[in-house]
């Protein structure tokens, strides 16, 4: 086998089929999960050698490259001479040679690498790569050139001499072959190519040379940007960098947030502020590419400050296209905040004080900027102690600049709050905490986040492993919600957000009546959120979950739900590999991956989906891989905060939450819809009968409502109705004949409600007050439903 580690089973078995053309199919089927990061190392020389139209070998090919993208291979210094050696082999049949793979080979190779031995094929390659004309990977290529010791040949840049591009090739120059494949495995890399290096971004960064460039390439983009605003360069729309420029300056951004340069907030707000808007009144930009490629440096690594630049460039930029782009990568980048603990909660205060007020004199009256009802903050005005309704003529015509800033400064606040509290609800998952004097000062103490953590519940380590929550006394169900942790909390070790998946049923209820007792609505669902413990079905069928299996979806709506919700996921349709996927999402800073599938539902009018099994994987340890986990194994944050996100998916877009489906729908799929608008609740419906049970008896209405195990039952003057608490679907007694109510989306304000984000229960209960006094309907559709029945 002339193999100087010894393979696993699974390995040796893989190498028999990659070696043996004639070995027949392999029974089982070899399980590639199995195999060690050292195997992937001496088995991908040999996959990349397989040729040939099919068969087992090919087959085992196949999975061997699958696992490397998906893996991290380690090299010993024989498999690390295979593997150039096999590219050398493969040249003249390929025509190209996997660069990259060999770049990555040079920082997976623990045993040190054999440069002497390596110079001959490297040499090789790097002629034949300059020859064919092949720089799809420069750096990596720059990096083969380097352990064969022709330095002269790379890339032949169509660049100006003063491009932010030739800089960086420059420097790149001057790095050994391991610093110019560290530059390498951050740039383009190909579709064969392993994952990225775990700490590559740490070892990038000791490279002085090249984090030197970083903050002189964005300097001088930040000077060009500058200058084309003053007119000293000229304005063209997109042209003010180019394409290699953008990726330079990407990979720039990326290190200096990855090392949350202390240098960076200020230049980035100045450099994303220039490139957002045009210097005439055009509509255009000086560059797309730049601001959407540090927007996507963000998203990677996002710090509080970053994410306020970008949403300021959101502000200033007249092009709608940007303005949804900037959203999208804005929505991306807050909740990974969560795993960036050491930077996530680092926020201006804004000259606001204690208690997140703000008041500022302007003549005789008094701008007060401070948390409205709802906690938004709002600006309201006074004169003396008497509010006023609206801005003051006099204000508005002798302070306009006044009015403009705080008009301004409420926007900032309002975009800080939901960029803090969308990083707190993502760190659920991942079970973030705080030492007590961090949490105290940028948190509780914050004159602007201390209002958002005053209506959230917080628990303290009292003892390693021992959390308590304070009790809803006094503090906890006073007008301002407050379940902080007090001063006496002092010798705490850490301080973490309250779960009820942590929490007994007799804590869950105390805490939930608290919030709606006092009158608090929380930033995120936290007292109500929904929690998903494991099933005995679960239990038996292992590694996957069927919980939400078997539900028909409006297709584009639960798309855009994944998008919204920060999930992966590739777009289905009526063509070829279009009819199957999985949606996936990384939680608990990275350490697991949840998926869930979906197929295309080709027979029924318009675009829809079936839904299938949710699984789970962890991150390898080893080699950076996912591993299949049981689902006994998951912990239970991961999977109820994932399950979650499933239940929310199919609850909004299932069928059976269209009321008007009945009416245009297939017949084949009309059971579905009866048997699931009205059936068992899932969880979220569980948490929404919760509320509703202490919502209503506050209500004028609530002596005509009942709540069943599924049902809101209202009593009107005409007729009885059933209210499904998950669908929001209506029956109407007696027959059970369906009732059908176009959704109001105007939320009723004066009505109170514990959490924001659940537009179900807002709808519930407007239905509940409309049927509750039927005879004051004025509707004719639904009046004719109502006495047509009769």
């Amino acid at each position: 086998m002339n193999v100087t580690h010894p393979l696993s089973p699974e390995a040796r078995r893989l190498h028999h089929h990659l070696t043996e053309p004639g070995a027949g199919h392999p029974h089982p089927w070899p399980d590639t999960s199995l195999l060690t990061a050292t195997d992937l190392g001496h088995l991908l020389p040999l996959a990349y050698r397989t040729t040939g139209a099919g068969g087992p070998a090919l087959s085992m090919r196949f999975a061997v490259e699958d696992a490397v993208r998906e893996r991290q291979p380690e090299f010993t210094s024989a498999s690390c001479l295979a593997l150039y050696d096999a590219l050398v082999e493969g040249l003249e049949r390929r025509g190209w040679a996997d660069v990259c793979l060999a770049a990555g080979a040079l920082l997976r190779c623990p045993g040190g690498v054999p440069e002497a031995e390596l110079a001959g094929p490297a040499r090789v390659l790097t002629e034949f790569m300059v020859a064919h004309a092949r720089f799809e990977e420069p750096y990596a290529l720059l990096a083969v050139a380097g352990v064969a010791g022709v330095d002269g040949m790379g890339q032949p840049m169509d660049e100006p001499r003063e491009s932010l591009a030739v800089a960086e090739r420059d420097v790149v120059l001057g790095l050994d072959p391991a610093g110019r494949a560290l530059v390498a495995e951050v740039g383009p890399r190909s579709f064969g190519s392993p994952p990225e290096l775990p700490g590559v971004w740490d070892r990038l960064a000791a490279l002085t040379p090249y984090a030197d460039f970083a903050r002189s390439a964005l300097e001088a983009a930040e000077a060009r940007l500058a200058a084309i605003h003053a007119r000293e360069l000229p304005y063209r729309a997109d042209k003010a960098f180019s394409a290699a420029e953008v990726a330079a300056l990407g990979r720039a951004a990326r290190l200096a947030l990855h090392c949350d340069a202390p240098w960076l907030p200020a230049l980035l707000d100045s450099l994303l502020a220039r490139v957002a808007v045009a210097p005439t009144a055009a509509k255009t930009l000086p560059s797309q590419a730049l601001l959407f490629e540090i927007g996507r440096a963000v998203v990677r690594f996002p710090t509080p400050e970053a994410i306020t630049a970008l949403r300021a460039a959101r502000a200033a930029t007249r092009h709608a296209g940007v303005v949804k782009q900037l959203d999208r990568l804005i929505k991306k980048a807050e909740p990974g905040l969560a795993d960036r603990v050491e930077v996530a909660f680092r926020m201006p205060d804004l000259g606001f004080g204690a208690g997140g007020r703000l008041e500022m004199a302007l003549g005789e009256y008094t701008a007060v900027l401070a948390p409205g009802p709802g906690g938004e903050f709002e600006l309201g005005w006074r004169q003396g102690g008497k509010p006023l309704k609206s801005v003051p003529a006099a204000v508005r015509r002798e302070h306009p600049d006044e009015v403009k800033r705080l008009r301004e400064l409420v926007k900032q606040v309002r975009r800080q709050v939901t960029t803090l509290c969308r990083a707190l609800e993502a760190g659920f998952a991942g079970e973030m905490s705080w030492p007590y004097e961090t949490w105290r000062d940028r948190i509780a103490g914050h004159p602007i986040a201390g209002t958002v953590a005053a209506r959230l519940i917080w628990e303290a380590e009292t003892a390693p492993g021992e959390w308590r929550t304070p009790a809803p006394g006094a503090e906890a169900a006073s007008g301002e919600g407050r379940t902080l942790p007090s001063s006496s909390s002092r010798g705490a070790g850490r301080v973490r957000l309250w779960h009820p998946a942590r929490a007994s049923a007799e804590e869950v209820a105390r805490l939930r009546e608290a919030v709606t007792e006092g009158r608090v609505r929380q930033p995120f669902k936290q007292a109500f959120r929904e929690v998903y413990p494991l099933t005995p079905a679960e239990e038996e069928s292992a590694v996957y979950s069927n919980r939400f299996a078997g539900h028909i979806v409006d297709y584009r709506r639960l798309y855009a739900m994944f998008r919204a919700r920060n999930w992966e996921s590739r777009m289905l349709g009526p063509w070829d590999g279009g009819d199957t996927d999985a949606a996936t999402r990384v939680l608990a800073e990275g350490r697991w991956r949840v998926s869930f599938h979906h197929d295309y539902l080709y027979d029924e009018p318009g675009e829809y989906a079936t839904t299938d099994q949710v699984r789970f994987h962890r991150r390898d340890d080893d080699d950076g891989g996912w591993l299949e986990s049981p689902l006994a194994e998951v912990p239970p944050l991961v999977f109820s905060e994932a399950m979650r996100d499933v239940d929310l998916f199919v609850a909004v877009t299932s069928i059976a939450a269209d009321p008007g489906w009945a009416d245009r729908g297939h017949d084949r799929h009309l059971a579905y819809w009866r048997d699931t608008s009205a059936g068992p609740l899932q969880p979220s419906g569980e948490v929404r009968r919760d509320a509703l049970a202490r919502i209503l008896p506050r209500t004028a209405i609530g002596g005509r409502c009942t709540l069943t195990d599924r049902f809101l039952v209202v009593r009107g003057e005409l007729r009885t109705y059933r209210i499904h608490v998950g669908s929001g679907n209506v029956l109407m007694d007696p027959g059970d004949v369906y009732l059908c109510i176009v959704p109001d989306r105007r939320r009723d304000e004066r009505l109170f409600l514990p959490f924001e984000e659940d537009d179900r229960l807002a709808l519930i209960l407007s239905k509940a007050f409309l049927l509750a006094r039927d005879t004051e309907i004025t509707d004719e559709g639904i009046l004719a439903q109502i006495n047509g029945g009769a």
